[in-house]
């Protein structure tokens, strides 16, 4: 292996090794399809074996997040484990096809990586794996029934529901967001190999190409929980989680309920660490304050794949205690303090609050309500962004304009501090028909009367309560819910007032329904997980955020900043959305580049929810010594009130002439939509 003195490695780190590289191995699976990987050894490791840590993603370790695994892998390295990124199979520079996600294929490449890096020379037989996103997750199914030589997983911004809790549905309604990610998979998974696999790479890309899945089309056909999203979603399997897990999320980020919900669902399993910030390992954590992912992870690693290492012992979850911020597009740093608890349901009470005429009430009301829960289009336009892809800003906005288009019920002005912590619910009373959609928004209300959205639940009220099959056929009969809002950790300031916001849509968002029904609420009550007394704060600080590599190989250029966009016509056009001008990162050491960028907007026309629109561009360029690479996908999804219409392009360009052109187009039922 060749040695790579300049790899980047943060010589300040303690106890700092020496680090060889080796650019790209293969890694052999059963059915004779090889992965690609990158591998990190601390010098000596093939006399003196040390534990393997890996990282199992899709997104192309020759260019695409190459800057991000050198802040990581090179200082695990240097720290005394031996580091390796494998790209999934179907990516990068990995063989085969890649269909879908998360499929078996690839929950069985796992296991067999692991088995592979523990029988290497180098490797003392003890394995951890890591990831953020899509490698979290795969690092919690790996972790069910895990094999022999997984000892410990992290699993950063990671999803243990892909139902409930990922990019694709929300509380049974389609996620708009579903549409961008089914134009940049095949975008990412389009992109050709690079020469280090040999001569032929040119014909496997073709090959590829040829080959490509739009899998946006099973992602809205499966409109139930069902099989499909249960499998690989881990919480519905939780006791075969079998190796320690470190659970790490932000407030920002939509896959921020893994975290409490899986110490909740393992409480002698796993540990969790929830910041403020959204889709991002934590050091680069924005908002911040951000966090020295790599010193946590190191203390982790030591504790579990070191057992000769005295291991410190850890507050079974550590997170941000938000309060109150004036609402904006960014924010560089949240209010609110850190704080280490047990499990939630060890430190807490339910406190009801009632929906009475006089708002929210300690006491029930006498007689049940007939409200009407407004059906307004314009409601969620101040949702901003999902923390999907860690975009910088799209945090909520104002919601006070919102509030007033929505039935609302609030309480007097708070007489003393309320700290929650856990996940709400409200428990409702519905009647009238066709039932559709549900939002609801816990906001806090400040003294000059700006709202600040605290949490978010969605539900389509045409799925049971397990959001499996359909409900019994409607009727104008009432018909009792229980809707459970994110996990949150929020404190309500002594004079500020909770909000209550429901409405029949939230678009952007969500799809909106066929139709938008005529709702009405008859009774409710508000269920707050309410900590008991004082919060406690940390014993021992978390590391603060390291500058890492010490010596950058890479510049990123942006040619403009994100913009956001927001109109409504003469006509009763809703217009939003958002473009990511292009953003290039250039690799000194490679010569290589990769650049990229991306355009959503999302049209209605207010009172006719058939009329939605959702448009996604994206494009991608590739820029190597030997030639360019440049990708382009476009999806449009439009509907009416019995079926969705999707359809997409996608080409492939090398050095300015067309290699490849594929072109698709779906109309999919609305089955319980």
């Amino acid at each position: 292996m060749p040695d790579a003195p300049d790899s980047g490695i943060d010589a300040s780190a303690p106890g700092a090794l020496r680090v060889t590289v080796t650019e790209h191995l293969w890694i052999p699976m059963p059915d004779g399809t090889r992965l690609a990987a990158r591998l990190w050894l601390p010098r000596g490791a093939s006399q003196h074996p040390v534990p393997g840590i890996f990282e199992y993603i899709p997104y192309r370790k020759a260019d695409m997040v190459r800057a991000r695994d050198e802040r990581t892998h090179p200082w695990f390295a240097a720290n005394g484990y031996a580091c390796l990124r494998v790209d999934m199979r179907g990516s990068g520079d990995s063989e085969g096809l890649m269909a879908d996600m998360y499929s078996d294929a690839e929950l069985s490449d796992a296991r067999h990586v692991i088995d592979w890096i523990a029988a290497q020379p180098w490797c003392d037989g003890r394995v951890g794996m890591f990831g953020t996103s899509w490698g979290g997750t795969a690092a919690l199914q790996a972790n069910l029934d895990a094999p022999g030589p997984l000892k410990a997983v992290i699993a950063v911004c990671a999803t243990h529901d892909r139902y409930e809790d990922d990019i694709h549905h929300k509380g049974g309604c389609l996620l708009t967001d579903t549409f961008e990610w089914g134009a940049t998979l095949p975008a990412i998974l389009a992109a050709p190999p690079t020469p280090e696999i040999g001569a032929d790479w040119k014909r496997a890309w073709q090959a590829r190409l040829q080959a490509l899945h739009f899998p946006v089309e099973a992602w809205l056909r499966e409109e139930a929980r069902g099989a499909y999203w249960r499998r690989g979603s881990v919480i519905h399997e939780a006791a075969r989680l079998s190796r320690p897990v470190l659970a790490v999320g932000g407030w920002s980020d939509r896959y921020s309920n893994s975290v409490m919900s899986l110490v909740a669902a393992r409480p002698e399993l796993v540990w969790g660490v929830v910041g403020p910030w959204g889709h991002h390992y934590p050091d680069h954590g924005h908002p911040g304050p951000a966090i020295g992912f790599q010193q946590l992870a190191l203390e982790w690693w030591d504790r579990w794949l070191r057992p000769d290492r005295p291991a410190r012992d850890w507050p079974r979850l550590r997170v941000w205690l938000r309060e109150f911020d004036p609402p904006g597009d960014a924010l560089d740093r949240r209010r609110g303090r850190w704080i280490e608890t047990g499990a939630p349901a060890t430190c807490t009470r339910s406190r009801l609050l009632h929906l009475a005429p006089e708002g929210l009430s300690p006491a029930a009301p006498a007689h049940p309500g007939n409200w009407p829960v407004p059906a307004d289009l314009r409601v969620g336009r101040a949702s901003g962004d999902t923390g999907y892809f860690g975009r910088f800003g799209g945090l909520p906005s104002d919601q006070r304009d919102e509030d007033a288009l929505s039935l609302s019920f609030e309480t007097p002005p708070l007489e003393a501090d309320l700290v929650l912590y856990g996940a709400a619910s409200l428990r409702l009373c519905v009647g009238g028909g066709p039932m559709r959609q549900l939002s609801l928004r816990l906001n806090d209300v400040a003294g000059d009367g700006s709202s600040a959205r605290v949490a978010l639940a969605v539900r389509n009220l045409a799925l049971d309560a397990n959001l499996d099959a359909p409900q019994a056929p409607l009727s104008a009969e009432a018909r009792a819910l229980d809707v459970p809002f994110h996990t949150k950790a929020y404190r309500f300031r002594r004079g500020h007032r909770i909000r209550l916001s429901i409405a029949a849509s939230y678009w952007p968002t969500i799809w909106p329904s066929a139709s938008l029904g005529d709702l009405r609420l008859l009774r409710g009550a508000l269920v707050l997980p309410v900590f008991e007394g004082r919060p406690p704060d940390l014993q021992r600080a978390l590391p603060p955020a390291l500058d890492l590599p010490e010596k950058k190989r890479f510049r990123t250029s942006v040619a403009a900043p994100l913009e956001r966009f927001m109109r409504e016509s003469e006509t009763g056009e809703l217009v939003s959305g958002w473009r990511q001008p292009f953003t290039e990162t250039c690799h000194d050491d490679t010569g290589t580049a990769f650049g990229f960028e991306t355009r959503v907007e999302h049209r209605i026309t207010r009172g006719d929810p058939t009329s939605a629109i959702s448009t996604v561009t994206h494009s991608a360029r590739y820029s190597r010594p030997d030639g360019v690479a440049e990708i382009a996908s476009a999806l449009r999804a439009r509907c009416d009130a019995a079926h969705y219409m999707v359809e997409g392009t996608l080409t492939a360009d090398w050095d300015g002439a067309r290699v490849a052109t594929r072109a698709w187009d779906v109309t999919i039922p609305r089955r319980f939509s």
